[in-house]
């Protein structure tokens, strides 16, 4: 009896040493009433798509309409309309809108047509000419060339001379020059005017784009160097980044103050020499100077930080370690932003195609004073709006919620290895586990985001509202934003408690509801190893990535500064400045991410064994002895503690460890 007893007590161990292999043996699916859920919900996706594109027409956006309900540069035999002319016409070959009277753009007759008036029509006789030289009528479609100077058709064509010479403009006809329109007080005068603007940024991006690709290349260079030394060299690039850190603020911000001091030399030396100053060099200088001080506020604040955080870089330095280790027996892990990312942009691509359909799923209707079509909203379209915005948040937080399951799915399963250098295609492993067992707590995480960020987004809107009507309450503005902090601040906790969950998701295979309880107990046990490794280990991450933002602006800045031809050469900067962080934001964001898998990775192995031989702990040498030195004496004292919990039935009811 004692003999079976044994026995059978050496099968147990036998399998609680084998239970975290792969973390859980007998995984189920979890959350199935939240993924059937989401499911039906993107089944109304579908149909609100189809009601769109049946109902709609995307391209009376891009390519413009006329007043009678014919889309530019298209055959429009499928929206003839009984009893209506000039309906149903086809318009191919006639891409650009022309307004009958430009200075009443929104009560006037517009027409599709084949060219824009390319010079100064000062009589009805010139529009005639102009429609035999051009092929291009500017009068309505129902009177023939030979008619157009017909009193009885004055009406239908220009009354009001001249007809300004005009360029396409995003398929319209704009007058080239605006400057005559200034004291007529239309509407319209105010947009047009930042075209000019517009035209010199588009320009200097056209000049430059040669250079922001090259600097593209070298940006992402830069995020490869950062990644490697972080991997080998992670006790050494820890320090050396925040040396370089401060050396690079305070060299980026005596640059920026000695460019803003260059400018306005140059503009003192123009206006000693009688020179007109140019509008251009006025904002160029601006723009320096508003950079010049958020440089100086960002590097006195980071100084500020690095001294407070100067103590807690120790812990950082052994999570650097491990997470490297993983990161190269995966490497794959490296690209999973980019897979997202891809993904999103795909789902983006989609949402706003249909928005754009539904934003014409309008009724058609005769307006027998203007004998115009007018476009009256759907009833059911209202309805519609809102169900497409929290299908855009809700499947955007799936996405991302998807690669951090993924992610943490791998680095649980590399962690939970005996032998890690025989894992194999372990990112293809945690996908099939998502896909097959998780996707209802991945759809449970996203909806508890929605759930918060929609209604921040609502108020942010009705506080928009508010804040540009006259007479706003004060009182309402400043309760308004205090919601929307409140709920700010609440999205990121739950953001942060939402990727720990999932940590848990893929350690014990437990629902989102259990798993968030979980990783929320882990949390506060050790809320001080928490706050280190989150303070200053994202810390570091950032600092790398404004590392590699700031090297890719700073050569940026030198070779745009000898391009004479530029109007506004801190655009193009700002744009590489921006591509580059968000290359390094996706590349160092995975070691956020695998970081924080494992901690929870490692208070799951403390949880479930004591480190002796027939119990040792998954965890390297490394982390396992500099974790163990910061917390020698609480292991020592709840030993034993630990080691009658670690044999219990506990697979819910344990508090996680303290490490």
């Amino acid at each position: 009896m004692c003999a079976g007893d044994c026995c059978c007590c050496d099968q147990q161990d036998s399998s609680e040493k084998a239970r975290l292999t792969n973390p859980v043996e007998n995984r189920g699916c979890t959350d199935i009433p939240v993924l059937l859920i989401f499911v039906l919900f993107w089944a109304g996706m579908i149909y609100i798509a189809a009601f769109s594109v049946s109902h709609g027409d995307a391209f009376r956006l891009v390519y413009g309409y006329d007043s009678f309900g014919n889309t530019c540069d298209e055959d429009n035999a499928d929206k003839m309309m009984e009893n209506v002319s000039l309906t149903g016409l086809n318009h191919k070959g006639k891409p650009y809108v022309f307004f009958l009277d430009i200075r009443k753009p929104l009560e006037t007759t517009m027409l599709c047509v084949t060219k824009c008036p390319d010079k100064e029509l000062t009589t009805i006789q010139q529009v005639q000419e102009f429609a035999i030289k051009e092929g291009s009528k500017l009068c309505r479609y129902d009177v023939p060339i030979d008619k157009i100077t017909d009193p009885a058709n004055a009406d239908k064509c220009p009354q009001n001379f001249p007809v300004w010479a005009s360029k396409p403009l995003m398929s319209y006809c704009v007058p080239g020059s605006l400057a005559k329109l200034i004291d007529k007080g239309n509407s319209i005068i105010a947009y047009f005017n930042s075209f000019d603007l517009f035209n010199k940024l588009t320009s200097d991006l056209a000049r430059a784009w040669r250079e922001i690709l090259q600097l593209c290349v070298l940006a992402l260079v830069f995020a490869v160097i950062m990644v490697l030394l972080i991997r080998f060299m992670a006790s050494i690039i820890v320090y050396v980044i925040l040396a370089v850190a401060i050396v690079a603020s305070l060299a980026a911000t005596g640059f920026l103050w000695w460019t803003y001091a260059d400018i306005v030399n140059d503009l003192n030396d123009d206006i000693m020499h009688k020179i007109p100053l140019l509008d251009i060099e006025v904002r160029a200088k601006t723009a320096f100077l508003v950079y010049s001080i958020i440089a100086s506020i960002l590097t006195v604040i980071l100084l500020l930080i690095i001294l407070v955080m100067r103590k807690r870089v120790g812990l950082v330095v052994a999570l650097f370690y491990e997470a490297g280790d993983c990161l190269s027996t995966v490497p794959l892990l490296l690209v999973q932003p980019l897979w997202t990312f891809l993904l999103l942009m795909a789902f983006f691509f989609y949402w706003v195609i249909i928005l754009a359909y539904l934003s014409t799923s309008e009724i058609r209707e005769y307006n027998n004073v203007t004998g115009h079509i007018d476009y009256r909203e759907h009833e059911t379209v209202s309805y519609f709006w809102w169900y497409h915005l929290i299908g855009l948040i809700w499947t955007s937080e799936f996405i991302i919620a998807c690669q951090q399951l993924v992610v943490s799915g791998t680095v649980a399963t590399w962690y939970f290895s005996r032998n890690r250098n025989d894992l194999s295609c372990t990112i293809c492993k945690s996908m099939k586990m998502m896909i097959f067992y998780h996707l209802g707590s991945v759809a449970f995480g996203a909806f508890v985001i929605t759930l918060v960020k929609l209604p921040r987004m609502i108020l942010m809107y009705i506080h928009k509202k508010l804040k540009s009507s006259a007479g706003s309450n004060k009182c309402a503005e400043y309760c308004l934003k205090c919601c929307i902090c409140c709920l700010c601040c609440l999205e990121k906790c739950l953001k942060f408690l939402n990727q720990n969950a999932y940590t848990v998701v893929a350690i014990n295979g437990t629902s989102f509801c259990t798993s968030a309880r979980k990783a929320f107990f882990t949390i506060i046990a050790n809320a001080l190893r928490v706050a280190a490794i989150n303070s200053v280990g994202d810390f570091i991450l950032f600092l790398g990535k404004i590392g590699v933002t700031a090297a890719t602006g700073a050569v940026g800045i030198v070779w745009f500064k000898t391009k004479s031809e530029l109007h506004f050469y801190a655009v193009p900067v700002l744009l590489v400045c921006v591509f580059a962080y968000f290359v390094a934001h996706c590349f160092l964001s995975v070691y956020e991410m695998v970081i924080d898998a494992l901690l929870l990775c490692f208070v799951a192995d403390v949880d479930d064994n004591d480190g002796t031989d027939g119990r040792p702990y998954y965890a390297s040498d490394k982390l396992r002895s500099f974790i163990n030195s910061y917390n020698k004496k609480y292991i020592e004292e709840t030993s034993t503690e630990l080691n009658l919990m670690t044999r219990k039935d506990k697979a819910e009811e344990a508090e996680p460890a303290q490490i």
